[in-house]
């Protein structure tokens, strides 16, 4: 299989959608206005890229990647990575890693000094990403807000 990841566009927004409904099924679905609402926000953002891994001309995950600038560390940014998904039919297949290889890249190519991301409290995922080079250095916290 031919894995290629690029810049997501406003034509990916279905497949984006179908790919965000597998990370959270419980989450209603977004109404299209909203959704293009949502898109066009996110792609107006400096510094954020929503990339997306094509398995055979299919779009088989994703990563959303924002490059924060950054006082600290003589100035060099950080890059965090969020909603990392394939879809089940590719996983296992090299489509996750390819999108961190890229996520990776990204970060190097804005002067980034660390790629940053919150793991699901599971094994394989755990297992995943270390396997792409990452290391569980900090303990996540978070605070959901309504």
């Amino acid at each position: 299989m031919q894995i290629t990841v690029r810049a997501a566009t406003e034509a990916d927004l279905g497949a984006l959608l179908g790919l965000y409904g597998e990370l959270n099924p419980d989450d209603a679905p977004l109404s299209p206005a909203s959704a293009k609402a949502v898109w066009a926000a996110i792609s107006g953002q400096q510094g954020r890229t929503v990339l997306v891994a094509e398995g055979d001309g299919v779009v088989a995950g994703t990563a959303d990647c924002m490059v924060m600038p950054n006082l600290t560390r003589g100035g060099r940014a950080i890059l965090f990575v969020e909603n990392v998904v394939v879809a089940g039919c590719f996983q296992g297949r090299g489509v996750g890693r390819r999108l961190m290889e890229a996520a990776v890249r990204l970060g190097e190519s804005a002067g980034c000094y660390k790629v940053q991301l919150l793991a699901a409290d599971d094994a394989y995922v755990h297992h995943f990403y270390t396997a792409c080079g990452f290391a569980a250095l900090a303990q996540g916290f978070r605070r959901y807000v309504e």
